[in-house]
Formats: C-alpha cells, structure tokens, sequence
C-alpha cells in the first residue's frame, strides 16, 4: 500500500514509520522541520513539509494513496501535564487537525484512515474487563480523542472507505518521554502510583502499537481497543518497572492524592482493565510484549 502518515516523527510515529517499511508499504509522512524531513528520509520514508491544519494543502500531496494515518498528537511532558496551553495545543492537533486530514483524504480519494485514540476515554470499571462497547467519559482531556475519532467517522460515513479507530493502551518503550522519565525516576528509587494501587493500568509497548497500526491497515472498520494481554494493578506495574529499573522503591506516590488534581489526572488514576480481544480476532495480532512485566525489562535493556 502507499500510506500516508500524520504525527511521523512523533513517539509512536517513530516506531511506526520502520514496521510499516518493514511490511512493504510505500510511506509519504509529514515533516515539521528539514531536520525532521531529513530523519523520515533517512529511514526510507518520503518527507512532505505541509501543515497538518491546512487541507487544501494536503489534498494534492495525499492523492494516490491507499491509506491515511493520524498518530499526530502534542501530549505535554509529564512537567507540563497540567499546562492549561499545552492542553489546549494537543486539542488543536487532535480536533483540527484530524480534520483537516479526514476532509484531505476524502477530497483525493483515500480508502482508508486509521486514527490513534487512548483507552483512557472509558469510565472507571474497577477490576471489571473493558471491551470496545463499555461506557466512555466525557471531561476535558478526552475531548481532543473524540473529536479525532469523530473524524474517522465521518471520514467513512461520507464515502471515504474504511474508518478504524485504534484505543491505546498508556505507551511505555523507548521514544516515549514520559516513559523514559518514569524509568529514570525509578532508577532513583522513585516510583509513581497514580489513584488506588489495586486499580488497573492497560498500557502497551511501543513496538506492539507500532505492529497493531501495520495490522490495522487490513482490518474491518470499527473501533478497536489496542492494549497488552495483562493489564496489570497500579502497585504491580510499579513493580515492574522497579524490577526493570533494578531498584528497589523508597518513595511511592501520590497514590489517592492523584484524586484531588480531578479532571487533569482522571485519565490516570481511573482503573481501566482494558481487553484486546477484539482486535486479536479482526487483525490476528497479538503484542509481543504479554504486560508490562515483560515490556519494561525490554524496555530496560534498550534504554540501558
């Protein structure tokens, strides 16, 4: 396929443009910058400098592709997590330009958008299993995802082909900065327990979202949940990342008081016992990484 990429160079973008090289398809992705540009060429990518907000530009430069994919997010670093203009940054990116994007493909005639969304939308279901038709949340931090998801919808429901949204679980791996922040803090015996420690946290290695979006170019259209095999508990997965990080914890933290940020930090301290069953069955995928028990000692050995 020729595919299309928005958000390229980003964290999953960067794991993502190589498995879809990797699978043959011919890649044209967006580039901010020529040091950006230079990076995607370097990987055997095709670099296009267009704004992502800007559809009538886009349109020419889409047309004669077969897909379309939108990993482009601005999610501030875990120190500007409650930036009210960093939030407002990544809302722009994720409302506006998704849509400048899906009005894009639809004008060239693109068969297919696949749109990165988080799990994190849903409520909290406690150690309840979670699939694709569970109850989502609407506060503040979720509305940039469901204008993105909206997109993909109308993408597919105005004759552009087939809309899959993709429902992350909370990336870890290489090239994700808070990822890599978390795994230094552990590395100096802090860890991080956001909300109850017996609640649960579905996240995803960066390697396995990179493989589930190549997957997802073959897939029905719907929405999909993309998570490990084992979500696992809050103070299980700070375990695992002290195992992985080769210190044992001194300092845990905040715990409950995560609960009193309220809208900024719900989409962390909720527990989300997300399952990937329905993904596994239309795509045949599956993460290498069963939980982050695995991941994070991967993790470890990549980041040294």
């Amino acid at each position: 396929m020729r595919v299309f990429v928005a958000g390229g160079t980003g964290a999953i973008g960067g794991h993502t443009i190589p498995a879809l090289l990797r699978a043959g398809h011919e890649v044209t992705a967006l580039a901010r910058t020529p040091g950006k540009a230079a990076a995607l060429a370097d990987q055997g990518a095709m670099p296009v400098r267009v704004s992502l907000f800007d559809q009538e530009a886009l349109t020419p430069v889409m047309a004669g592709h077969d897909a379309v994919v939108n990993l482009a997010t601005a999610i501030p670093s875990m120190d500007k997590f409650m930036n009210t203009e960093a939030i407002d940054a990544n809302y722009r990116v994720r409302a506006e330009g998704s849509a400048a994007l899906a009005g894009a493909a639809l004008a060239a005639g693109v068969g297919r958008m696949v749109q990165e969304s988080v799990s994190m939308v849903y409520r909290d279901q406690g150690d309840r299993w979670i699939d694709e038709d569970a109850p989502v949340d609407d506060y503040p931090l979720t509305r940039g995802n469901f204008a993105a998801e909206a997109s993909a919808r109308r993408f597919a429901e105005t004759g552009g082909g087939a809309g899959v949204v993709l429902r992350f679980g909370w990336f870890y791996g290489p090239g994700a900065a808070h990822s890599e922040q978390l795994y230094a803090m552990a590395r100096r015996h802090v860890g991080m327990v956001l909300g109850r420690p017996d609640g649960y946290v579905s996240s995803i290695h960066m390697d396995d979202a990179a493989s589930a979006v190549v997957a997802a170019l073959e897939v029905p259209a719907g929405t999909y949940n993309v998570v490990d095999d084992e979500p696992l508990t809050k103070r299980a997965y700070a375990f695992a990342l002290a195992r992985a990080a080769g210190a044992a914890t001194w300092v845990s933290g905040p715990g409950r008081l995560g609960y009193l940020f309220g809208d900024r930090l719900t989409s962390l301290t909720r527990s989300l016992r997300v399952g990937n069953g329905r993904f596994r069955t239309a795509a045949v995928w599956s993460p290498r990484h069963r939980s982050a028990r695995e991941g994070w000692l991967a993790t470890a050995r990549d980041l040294g």
